[in-house]
């Protein structure tokens, strides 16, 4: 017994799969996050993202070392952890 009765059912079908596929992968491209020694690393962008901030605040921050940062040839990274430390540390418990 045939699975598909002609070229166009199939093709079809393959063509759904392909898409759901990409999909796929377009949604855990855009949410990775690469791991290195059990450490997680943002891009600028990221952290613009999850503090609120403007780019220039995050330049600011830099500039006046509150916010630790790698810089690899041009590109600047920012630990995970670093940014939950900073919050934690100015952290202002409601009374």
């Amino acid at each position: 017994m045939e699975l598909f009765d002609n070229d166009a059912e199939e093709i079809a079908y393959y063509k759904r799969k392909f898409d759901e596929l990409r999909t796929r992968m377009e949604l855990i491209l855009e949410n990775f996050r690469p791991v290195f020694n059990g450490e997680i690393y943002l891009s600028g962008e990221d952290v613009c993202k999850l503090l609120h901030i403007s780019k220039r605040t995050l330049q600011q921050y830099r500039d006046d070392s509150i916010l630790p940062y790698i810089q690899i040839g041009g590109k600047i990274i920012y630990k995970e952890s670093d940014i939950l430390t900073l919050l934690e540390q100015n952290y202002i418990a409601k009374s």
